[in-house]
């Protein structure tokens, strides 16, 4: 790990390829929180393409238009959600209407940091 920002909403893990997100729980992700994702990309994948991972470990909800302003985000390659219920599983397909870049879910977090590698390696 590059970094750990800590932030109200929760935290984001920054790697050398991708970054993972934990929310906290009962956070509302919404557009302005991609302000603060803007400013980790410029900070550390300005010229390189990387991964989102959002490793689900807490109950919250997400405004479908914040994804709308994430796809926007030229460097990011692959959205990855990380989750072991079934009910957050099957809102990924709903999230994925809203994102040019492609989104798959995972059980665990070793098989999505794989997946975006394999963006990243393409």
């Amino acid at each position: 790990m590059r970094d750990l920002l800590k932030y109200d909403f929760g935290e984001i893990a920054i790697y050398e390829h991708y970054i993972i997100v934990v929310m906290k729980e009962g956070i509302i992700v919404k557009p302005e929180h991609n302000e603060i994702l803007i400013k980790v990309v410029a900070t550390y994948f300005a010229d390189q393409s990387f991964g989102y991972i959002t490793h689900r470990k807490n109950s919250y909800s997400v405004d479908t238009s914040t994804y709308v302003e994430t796809s926007k985000i030229e460097t990011l390659i692959g959205f990855a959600i990380v989750s072991e219920d079934e009910i957050r599983k099957e809102n990924s397909k709903i999230e994925k209407q809203f994102l040019r870049q492609p989104l798959k879910t995972f059980t665990n977090l070793i098989e999505a940091k794989a997946w975006i590698n394999s963006l990243i390696l393409v």
